[in-house]
């Protein structure tokens, strides 16, 4: 990653940064729901108690989010859903990135004199506007999975918006953070700043009279009444006539979009077997191969307190995201050599490339079977994303990451939601070296992702753990680490996405800096020791999961967040 996407990252960091959730004693239950926010885990939670499954109460929880974590996700957004239909031998799952428009092409970011866009450039506005997926995603899953009613999952959602709801202290520093961009939008700067324009303080009620109109026609009727007819009509106008970088959307573009149900992808890790979304997302394999790569040494063993660990931990990350530098993209587009990046003998052998006592000179990528030359894609993420998990007592198990990319999104506001601006994840330079870059701008692609929704099985393939996060390029390193830290190091899931996490951009590792991180960093002099360069600095963190134990579901909040676990 590029010093100035280090920065951006980094930079980010301190809107996601905020005083710790006040998360209860863990207690196991049947029927539980995982998310960002109390007020969208209650939506989720309403749904197991009418009789709805782990479907209904993802799908519910997501739209609660629309309303109350607007600058994090919704329906103007995109996710992917990984989801276990209770007795079934494998998970599915469901892919609702956002796509491009048609008419876009791979110089769709470069500037009139042949260089990239600036990135903070490119963000607000029209144009980095991608179809959003999400709504086309529930209904594809919800078709096939869900128990109640469609009508019936959108009742939170419309109660909370018509009914009004409280700015969080993370929404209101989300707010100061984009206050700027998002008074270039009459129906943003209505819903988000004071008649002064200075941004609205925690505390603050807001009713979004708009976004509940919009929930209620998709409610009633169903995914057409998004991808066609009025609320179409006013995205489209909305991105086509924007203040800012216009974009080139049309009506086509909306009622073209399709769902898709992917293949998942899956390994065995020591006794365990993980399984994630394929591509477009690259994090999913990343989870796969920072795991299995270290399969040849006893994290257990030596525990969270020891700085070989978290070297190990590092060195892991860099080998696989090289990979994902490499080889991520849109597989409807792009060749990508998933079966060969997931193998076994491939990820041990890249593992055998990592030592405990010293520091890899350089982390290349590898050379997987099916792989294709190419040159390693540039660009990358920042955050405001989500992730919410849901299970059922009849054993159905929901891991569901959502995002409209930046904080805010584009900064537009269409039918009271907020619009993505998932295309500025696309790689800006459409070729490098004289070579087409595989993440490049192409009509109608979905840009690579690094969302990895997971779900973990015991070795009598019944799901064990259901977790994944939010934070631009972290977040493969941060599910990877609960991952490690619920398995490897026999922590409670609340425990184990508490832990500080690490960070590699390219050969710098990255020590959280801030109370959860202050263990980790006091291990700098011992890192640097073993050959790494690294810096402590803060970062974009939060994770949500949920754990099977011997009594039941056990959930699990970043205390770096304002979300909770509940069950009954």
């Amino acid at each position: 990653m590029k010093t100035t996407l280090l920065a951006l990252v980094l930079a980010s960091a301190s809107l996601s940064s905020i005083a710790a959730a006040k998360e209860p004693a863990p207690v196991a239950f049947a029927n539980a729901v995982s998310s960002a926010d109390p007020r969208s885990t209650d939506a989720g939670l309403a749904m197991l108690k009418r009789g709805g499954n782990a479907m209904d109460a993802i799908a519910a929880t997501l739209l609660a989010l629309t309303v109350v974590e607007p600058q994090s996700s919704g329906i103007g957004g995109g996710g992917l859903l990984v989801y276990q239909p209770a007795g079934a031998k494998a998970p599915l799952t469901f892919d609702g990135r956002e796509k491009a428009p048609l008419a876009a092409t791979p110089d769709y970011f470069m500037a009139a004199d042949g260089t990239p866009q600036p990135r903070r450039d490119a963000t607000p506005g029209g144009k980095s506007v991608g179809v959003p997926g999400n709504v086309a995603m529930l209904a594809l899953a919800h078709r096939q999975q869900g128990k109640l009613p469609w009508a019936t999952i959108f009742e939170p959602a419309i109660a909370l918006a018509r009914g009004g709801y409280e700015i969080t202290p993370r929404m209101a520093r989300a707010i100061a953070g984009s206050a700027e961009t998002l008074g270039r939008s009459p129906e943003a700067r209505a819903l988000f700043l004071n008649p002064d324009g200075t941004p609205k303080a925690a505390g603050t009620r807001i009713v979004n009279e708009p976004l509940a109109q919009t929930l209620d026609a998709i409610a009633k009727g169903g995914p057409s009444a998004f991808y066609k007819g009025a609320v179409a009509a006013q995205i489209v106008e909305r991105v086509r006539t924007a203040p800012t970088n216009p974009s080139v959307m049309t009506l086509a573009d909306l009622s073209g979009y399709e769902a898709k149900q992917r293949a998942p992808v899956c390994t065995a890790y020591r006794q365990w077997r993980v399984c994630g979304m394929g591509p477009p997302s690259a994090g999913g394999i990343a989870v796969l191969a920072i795991l299995k790569q270290l399969e040849g040494f006893d994290l257990g063993k030596l525990g969270p307190d020891s700085p070989v660990a978290w070297h190990l931990i590092a060195e892991s990350e860099r080998l696989a995201f090289a990979d994902r530098a490499m080889f991520g993209g849109d597989g409807d587009y792009v060749s990508v050599p998933v079966a060969g990046l997931i193998a076994p003998d491939y990820l041990k052998g890249r593992g055998k490339l990592i030592s405990a006592t010293a520091t890899m000179a350089r982390a290349a990528p590898g050379t997987p079977k099916g792989a294709q030359p190419r040159t390693p894609a540039t660009g990358g993420e920042v955050p405001s994303t989500t992730h919410f998990a849901a299970v059922d007592a009849a054993g159905n198990v929901a891991s569901l990451t959502s995002t409209v990319e930046g904080s805010f999104g584009s900064s537009l506001v269409a039918g009271g939601m907020v619009l993505n601006n998932e295309l500025t994840d696309f790689s800006f330079e459409p070729t490098a070296g004289g070579a087409p870059v595989a993440n490049r701008v192409e009509g109608g692609k979905r840009p690579r992702s690094s969302m990895s929704p997971s779900i973990v099985y015991d070795k009598k393939g019944r799901a064990v753990l259901a977790i994944g996060a939010a934070g631009g390029m972290t977040i493969p390193a941060q599910v990877a680490k609960a991952i490690i830290g619920v398995l490897d190091f026999k922590l409670p899931v609340a425990d184990a996405i508490a832990l500080p996490t690490i960070y590699v951009s390219d050969d710098l590792v990255i020590l959280e800096k801030g109370p959860r991180g202050e263990k980790l960093v006091a291990m700098q002099p011992a890192l640097e020791k073993l050959g790494h360069r690294t810096v402590a600095a803060p970062l974009p963190l939060k994770a949500n999961g949920l754990e099977r134990t011997a009594g039941g579901w056990r959930g699990g909040a970043d205390p770096r967040s304002e979300g909770n676990s509940a069950g009954y």
